[in-house]
């Protein structure tokens, strides 16, 4: 799919080494076509590889799409070039009268914070809200689902005694198909890094919130609200292969509750390499949302979202 990303982005360059088919500014320019307006708000520290792994997933149907980044004002970025972020990046006051079809906004190393303590979180609030009439369907990813979940619908969160660590399987759990898994198999992979859970019983006590897909041994992994406007994901069906092996490389020796990764490696062993198994969900996953969530639904004149 023709992506539209800045000029010069890094992701460019690696994207088309694995013979993805991205834009840049300047030819998607000289094209008359009304291509879907995506903004990511990117938390992750290594933006870089976020944005990389994002974008190959958003690549993967015939529509075109323009990509915007945006980052927080009140809050800088210690693990990527400041150079990168002027770039790239637009604070989120340069965008709030902009309206957009699609919207992803990405996890955060802090979900052990309680919420109310996280030094960004006011303006986080602010941009949840505006979402709701400047932005058709937004996806929330790891911590800002549970920070999603927490701010519009009260749902909390409870700190797990071990990482939920590994590559989890979640069972489709709607009583008849949806778009948003047409295609999939009964059951489908996804990997989990998070020290904290959403309380399962309150979201299924809660009538605005629709379980899509669970797991025995990670609980509750997809969420919908608003027929699709809002969606939660638990985990992160956008990491890709060796992005668990860096996690675990990092903290197995200096953080005791980062137990060895479930059902990731070959035989259970590092030497092997990694057993990779999401990698055809995720990309029907983020296809099928952009397909009969964004563009089948979005309005063709963006102005009229509300």
């Amino acid at each position: 799919m023709p992506v539209r990303i800045p000029d010069r982005l890094p992701a460019i360059e690696l994207l088309k080494k694995e013979n993805i088919f991205v834009m840049d500014d300047t030819r998607a320019a000289s094209q008359q076509i009304r291509p879907l307006k995506i903004v990511i708000l990117n938390l992750m520290p290594l933006k870089i590889t976020t944005e990389t792994d994002l974008i190959r997933l958003l690549s993967n149907t015939p529509l075109q799409l323009d990509i915007t980044f945006m980052k927080l004002k009140s809050h800088t970025s210690k693990n990527t070039p400041i150079e990168h972020m002027r770039m790239f990046y637009h604070d989120f006051e340069t965008l709030r009268n902009q309206k957009f079809d699609g919207m992803i906004i990405t996890g955060a190393p802090i979900e052990m914070i309680s919420f109310e303590e996280v030094t960004y979180w006011p303006e986080i609030k602010e941009i949840f809200d505006w979402s709701r009439t400047h932005v058709f369907s937004t996806m929330f990813i790891c911590w800002a689902a549970q920070a999603g979940l927490y701010h519009f619908y009260d749902i909390p969160k409870k700190l797990l005694p071990m990482k939920r660590f590994g590559i989890f399987p979640q069972s489709i759990v709607t009583p008849e198909p949806i778009p948003l898994f047409r295609g999939f198999d009964d059951t489908f992979n996804m990997p989990q890094s998070r020290h904290t859970q959403v309380d399962d019983d309150a979201i299924k006590a809660n009538g605005k919130l629709r379980i899509l897909a669970e797991s025995d041994k990670s609980g509750i992994g997809i969420v919908m609200a608003r027929e699709g406007r809002e969606i939660f994901i638990t985990g992160h069906l956008e990491y890709a292969p060796y992005t668990l092996d860096a996690e675990y490389r990092r903290d197995k020796d200096v953080r005791p509750d980062v137990g060895f990764p479930e059902n990731y490696y070959i035989d259970n062993d590092m030497d092997k390499g990694v057993h990779v198994t999401w990698r055809a969900a995720a990309n029907l996953f983020y296809s099928n949302w952009l397909n009969y969530y964004v563009y089948q639904e979005t309005p063709y004149n963006i102005d009229d979202i509300k």
